[in-house]
C-alpha cells in the first residue's frame, strides 16, 4: 500500500488539494458526537464502554511503563504480558479513578508535584533532571498524542493506588509462627543428593526398525520438508557505533515486552525469580561527523536518525521508478550493496543477525514485491532486495530418515523416563521409611542409579545477594541514571554477580523440588528439558548468618507487601464486579 501511494504520490497530493476545500467547510460545522459511540465494547458503571477510551487508556500503560511506574503499571495490569495487558490496565484505571473519586481521595498539587519528581524516568546524577523533563515532554509525548497533564494524571493515580492499598492492608498481619517457618524455609541451608535422568543412559534401550521409520514417514509425510531458504541484498543506512545505551531513549514510546506471572505461592514464586559495531554508509558524511555521531543523544540523536529515515524513504521511492535496479539504486544514493548467503527463517545469516526484524522482513519478500520498506533498527535503516528463494519441498524416505529416528527416539525417551522415574521415587519412598538410612542406598543401589550430592545451599541465597549489590550501588551513586546519558561510571567496576560458580543448570528446579519437603523425604520425578532427577532432601540446618536479624525483616516486608499485593487484586476483581463490567454481544 505505501509503495502504491509513493509511486502516485503527485497526482494524489492533486486531489488532496481539490478535496481538502469542501471539508473544511464541513468540520466547522457542530460534531456529531453521537457517531463517536460506534465501536463500543461493552458496558462499566451503566454507561457504554468505548474503544475510544480503551486505547487511549493504553496510551496512558505505555506512558506509565516509559516513565518508570513499573508497580503501578504491574497492579493494574495484572502482570499480563502483551496486548493483555494493556486491556486489563485500561479497565482497572477506569475503575481505580471511580473508587478514588467514591472514596474522596484528591491528592494536592504538591504531592503531585513530588511524585512527578521522583519518577525514575527524570532522575539525574544529583536527582530531578529539569532537561530530561523537558526533552522528555517534547520528544516522547507528542508521537502518542499525550502532554504533559498527562503525566500529573497517572501521580495522581499513583497515590490514590498506593492509599488504597494502604487501606486494604491495614487488616493484613503475618503471625509469628508464619514468619518464622517461611524464614527458615527460605534461609535453612538445605543438603540435598539428586538421582539424574539422563536421555543418552536410556538411548541404548531403544530400537528403531525401518518398520518404526516408513509408519512415522507416512503419519507426518506432510511435514517433513526442506526449509525454504533466501538469499537477499541490501543496504544499511545507520549511524556510527552507538553505544547500546542509547537504544532506548525518548521518542514514540513502544510497549516493552512483559514477561513476569504472579502467583499466589509466595516461597514458590521467589524461588522461580531465580530461575555489533557498525558503520556509516554514505560518501556524503564525513569522518569528522562520524565521530560526532558516537555521543548523540537525546533530541540530536532522533534528529540525525531523522535524516537517515528521510534518505532510506528517498532510496525506498528511487526503487519504485520502472525497471528500477537496487544496485544502481544503491549506487547512485552512493550505498554499498551486502549480499547474504542463502538462511532459512530459523537460522539467519550472520549479516542480518542486528536484528531479529531483518530475518522476518527478508521473508516476507515476493517476486512481485522484491523490496523491502525501510527496516528500522537500534541505529539506523536496513532496505532488502530479494535476491533467490529456494522453495520447500516433500523429503524423500533417506532424507527425512535422521530426523524421523531422532524424533522416534526422543519421543520414547521421555515415554520410558516418564514410567521410570516415578517408580523409583516410589521405590526410595518405600525404603525412606525404614529407620536405618541404609535401606535407602541400597535402594540407590539396587536401582543401579548413582546419588549426586550438591553443596548446601538456601532458596533466597542468590536473590538476596542480589538485591543487597543492587541497594549499595543505589547507595552510592545512581549509576543507571549514568547509564542512560551515555556516561561511564567514574572509577568504579561494574557490578559483579555473586551468583555461586559451578552450579547446575537445573538448580531453581530442584529448589522448588525440595522447598516443601521435610529431612529425609524424596521429590516426584522432576522432568527437566530433555532430562530429569529426583531430589533427596538429607536435612537442613538453622542458618548461622551473622545478618538474619536484618534479612528476616526485610523478608517480612517483602512477605507483608505480597499479602497485600493479594488482597488488592481480590478487591480489584470485586470492583469489576460491581462495575458492571461486561462486554458487547454481537
Amino acid at each position: 500500500m505505501m509503495k502504491l501511494l509513493r509511486r502516485h504520490k503527485d497526482w494524489l497530493m492533486i486531489v488532496i488539494a481539490i478535496l481538502a476545500i469542501p471539508f473544511i467547510f464541513y468540520f466547522v460545522r457542530t460534531p456529531d458526537y453521537g457517531a463517536m459511540k460506534q465501536g463500543d465494547l461493552g458496558q462499566i458503571y451503566g454507561r457504554q464502554l468505548s474503544q475510544l477510551e480503551i486505547d487511549a487508556n493504553a496510551r496512558l500503560g505505555g506512558l506509565a511503563q516509559a516513565l518508570g511506574m513499573s508497580d503501578f503499571w504491574e497492579t493494574l495490569s495484572l502482570r499480563q504480558p502483551g496486548n493483555g495487558g494493556y486491556g486489563t490496565f485500561a479497565v482497572d484505571l477506569i475503575i481505580l479513578r471511580h473508587e478514588a473519586e467514591r472514596l474522596g481521595l484528591r491528592p494536592s498539587g504538591a504531592e503531585i508535584a513530588d511524585v512527578v519528581r521522583k519518577l525514575p524516568a527524570f532522575q539525574g546524577e544529583s536527582g530531578f533532571d529539569i532537561t530530561k523533563f523537558s526533552d522528555f515532554v517534547r520528544n516522547g509525548l507528542g508521537p502518542m498524542g499525550l502532554g504533559e497533564e498527562h503525566i500529573e494524571q497517572l501521580a495522581r493515580d499513583e497515590i490514590c493506588l498506593n492509599e488504597i492499598k494502604e487501606l486494604l492492608g491495614a487488616g493484613v498481619t503475618i503471625s509469628k509462627d508464619e514468619l518464622d517457618e517461611n524464614f527458615r524455609r527460605g534461609y535453612d541451608k538445605f543438603f540435598v543428593s539428586v538421582i539424574r535422568f539422563r536421555s543418552t543412559d536410556f538411548e541404548n534401550d531403544i530400537t528403531i526398525k525401518d518398520e518404526d521409520v516408513q509408519k512415522y514417514y507416512d503419519a507426518h509425510k506432510s511435514e517433513l520438508k526442506t526449509d525454504e531458504k533466501r538469499k537477499v541484498e541490501f543496504v544499511r543506512l545507520g549511524l556510527a557505533d552507538e553505544p547500546a545505551e542509547y537504544t532506548n531513549l525518548p521518542g514514540p514510546l513502544s510497549r516493552p515486552a512483559y514477561s513476569s506471572a504472579f502467583t499466589d505461592r509466595f516461597i514458590q514464586s521467589l524461588i522461580a525469580a531465580y530461575a555489533a559495531t557498525s558503520s556509516f554508509v554514505g560518501s556524503d558524511v564525513t569522518a569528522q561527523l562520524r565521530n560526532e555521531q558516537k555521543t548523540l543523544t537525546g533530541t540530536e540523536r532522533i534528529e540525525a536518525l531523522q535524516k537517515l529515515a528521510d534518505r532510506a524513504t528517498d532510496f525506498t521511492q528511487a526503487l519504485l521508478e520502472k525497471d528500477a535496479d537496487f544496485r544502481q539504486a544503491a549506487a547512485k544514493f552512493q550505498l554499498p550493496v551486502n549480499e547474504t548467503g542463502e538462511f532459512t527463517a530459523a537460522a539467519p545469516d550472520s549479516k542480518l543477525k542486528a536484528d531479529p526484524q531483518l530475518s522476518a522482513a527478508a521473508f516476507k519478500l515476493s517476486a512481485q514485491e522484491p523490496n523491502s520498506d525501510p527496516v528500522q533498527v537500534a541505529d539506523g535503516f536496513y532496505i532488502l532486495h530479494l535476491v533467490g528463494v529456494t522453495e520447500t519441498r516433500p523429503l524423500t524416505m533417506e532424507e527425512a530418515k535422521p530426523k524421523i529416528v531422532d524424533a522416534i527416539k526422543k519421543s520414547r525417551t521421555r515415554e520410558l523416563m516418564s514410567s521410570k522415574g516415578p517408580e523409583l521415587a516410589n521405590q526410595l519412598r518405600e525404603a525412606a521409611k525404614s529407620s536405618a538410612g541404609s535401606d535407602l542406598q541400597a535402594a540407590i543401589q539396587k536401582a543401579g542409579v548413582k546419588a549426586e550430592k550438591l553443596p548446601p545451599f538456601s532458596l533466597f541465597e542468590e536473590e538476596t545477594t542480589k538485591s543487597q549489590d543492587n541497594e549499595t550501588n543505589q547507595s552510592k551513586e545512581p549509576k543507571s541514571e549514568q547509564v542512560s546519558q551515555g556516561k561511564e561510571p567514574k572509577n568504579e567496576p561494574p557490578s559483579q554477580s555473586k551468583e555461586p560458580k559451578n552450579e547446575p543448570p537445573d538448580l531453581p528446579m530442584i529448589k522448588q523440588a525440595v522447598a516443601f519437603l521435610n529431612a529425609g523425604e524424596i521429590s516426584d520425578f522432576v522432568p527437566s528439558a530433555e532430562n530429569g532427577f529426583i531430589a533427596i532432601l538429607e536435612k537442613r540446618e538453622l542458618s548461622d548468618d551473622p545478618n538474619a536479624g536484618e534479612k528476616k525483616a526485610a523478608f517480612e516486608k517483602k512477605l507483608l507487601d505480597n499479602k497485600q499485593r493479594i488482597v488488592l487484586y481480590e478487591w480489584l476483581h470485586d470492583r469489576q464486579q460491581a462495575a458492571g463490567l461486561g462486554s458487547r454481544k454481537g
